[in-house]
């Protein structure tokens, strides 16, 4: 065994141990254990694991791997990300932990948006549960593939194996979500967030280190003959590149798998000391993927560019830059990357279909233990047709950045704006948050479909607008909401209701 592949067993070692230590701690817990840890999450678990879990694979593969292909547009994601998710922490954490709570103690989203309007009709809770599944399985998916091509590079034996290398991955993940359920999956993300930030670090520190700055030359010549430049100015970009990447900040308000972490938090208070631990670690990663992708074209951008592997970029830097074992924990980044993604990701579908579809719809007396062991099935139905879907895509940066692209603006254009007026808005109503959920879903999807291509925008963009819109109107149209429904919005804003609950 080559020292690489020993520090990456070792690391995967400690991530299955870490599954089957809360499988056999927590075998008696019930519902809300399972998906929600019993709200019980400290102020760290909570910011690195919202953090761990919303950067997948894409941040050390999609990500750097597209700005060294098509230059510093994509930048702009970054930039987008880094506001939306200082947005996200400081107006909508503390809040929705409040409202769940207030809106009788909800552990997923689509139940709190059944609870928050106190609707007997689950049509909205079924509505948001289908989504779930739908774009969350596409999303573990990206995580998949990035896992695969990590797979491939540090196992030998595993070349020109891919469905088997892919099977690996997929059946790791299953194995601690399946066991640990939420604590395992925020211990792991916690773990592995910590992890991620080393290692996009170490790359960019050692080529400053090691190489002099003056010698930079970020343009070359392909092997067909024409220049390859690149212009390190991100205010360069189109205006369609510059909308679209501030666009990705938008999805942050309707991504289940982080704003769960919200609401499993212990106190409100806490809130402010997660908030800044998870700023503080997105814009140093964020940061240290663009440098990997500047820094980094210059020393093996013309090889991965010719060989259309710009995804590769991360991997052929720590191979190149460090000794074996070390490359094979930096390696390991990626997997801990995709799987703190996939595994929470698994975890928040499983939750909607199990609490918002079987338990209300076919199985309203179904025990905790009964609905604890349907979720753990659904987690393994969502990651097969997951590694179907991985199996049929692209290679490369552009099947992982397509399928995150397609799911994050599907979850920020349908969720995004009836999260942010269920907490800020006391006039929305049950049929306005309906409208918000459908009407943002369906123009995400009819513009991916029909004017991403021609417009160059983003489809989130259209999305959400689209999304907040039919929410407002319909909901002004509608009469005004119950009392019942006033009292959740004046709990959950009440002075003290945070630290007593």
């Amino acid at each position: 065994m080559t020292a690489q592949l020993l520090a990456f067993v070792l690391y995967l070692l400690l991530v299955l141990g870490i599954g089957l230590f809360f499988f056999i701690k927590d075998r008696s817990g019930g519902e809300k254990d399972y998906f929600l840890g019993g709200r019980s999450m400290g102020p760290w678990v909570t910011a690195m694991s919202a953090q761990a879990s919303d950067m997948s694979g894409w941040l050390l593969m999609g990500f750097p791997g597209s700005i060294l292909a098509f230059g510093m547009g994509k930048v702009w994601i970054g930039i987008g990300l880094a506001l939306g998710t200082a947005l996200n922490w400081i107006f909508v954490a503390k809040r929705l932990r409040s409202f769940s709570k207030a809106a009788n103690d909800s552990i997923t989203l689509p139940q709190y948006l059944q609870n928050r309007f106190a609707a007997k009709n689950p049509a909205l809770q079924i509505i948001c549960a289908i989504v779930f599944l739908v774009f969350f399985t596409v999303y573990v998916a990206s995580s998949f593939v990035a896992g695969k091509t990590v797979l491939l590079t540090v196992i030998p034996q595993l070349e020109g194996k891919e469905s088997l290398a892919l099977a690996i991955f997929a059946l790791i993940i299953i194995a601690y979500t399946f066991s640990g359920g939420f604590k395992a999956v925020c211990w792991t993300d916690f773990f592995q967030g910590i992890m991620m930030l080393v290692a996009l670090l170490s790359i960019p520190i050692i080529i400053l280190v090691a190489h002099d700055p003056d010698s930079v030359n970020l343009s070359f010549t392909l092997a067909d003959g024409t220049l390859n430049s690149f212009n390190p100015n991100p205010f360069s970009a189109s205006w369609q590149d510059i909308i679209s990447g501030l666009g990705w900040g938008l999805g942050y308000f309707g991504m289940p798998h982080i704003l769960v972490r919200f609401m499993s938090i212990k106190k409100p208070s806490m809130i402010k000391k997660s908030a800044t631990v998870a700023i503080i670690w997105v814009v140093l990663s964020l940061g240290a993927a663009i440098a990997i992708a500047i820094l980094g074209r210059m020393l093996v951008g013309k090889e991965l560019l010719e060989a259309g592997m710009q995804e590769r970029i991360f991997i052929r830097l720590a191979g190149m830059l460090f000794p074996p074992f070390v490359a094979g924990i930096l390696l390991s980044a990626i997997v801990a990357a995709a799987m703190s993604t996939a595994d929470s990701q698994l975890l928040v579908a499983s939750s909607s279909f199990t609490s918002d579809i079987y338990k209300p719809i076919f199985r309203k007396k179904a025990s905790d233990k009964e609905v604890l062991w349907v979720g753990r099935l659904v987690v393994i139905a969502v990651a097969v047709v997951a590694y179907l879907i991985a199996s049929s895509r692209g290679k490369g940066a552009a099947a992982i950045m397509n399928m995150v692209e397609n799911a994050w603006g599907g979850f920020g254009s349908a969720f995004g704006p009836v999260i942010i007026l269920s907490l800020f808005w006391k006039r929305v109503t049950y049929k306005g948050a309906i409208a918000g959920v459908v009407g943002g879903a369906v123009v995400d999807v009819v513009w991916l479909i029909c004017l991403s291509g021609s417009t160059g925008v983003y489809e989130i963009v259209p999305g959400f607008i689209c999304g907040f819109l039919c929410c407002v109107v319909v909901s002004l149209l509608d009469k005004k909401p119950s009392d019942e429904v006033l009292a959740i919005y004046e709990t959950a804003t009440a002075k003290g209701f945070d630290e007593e609950n």
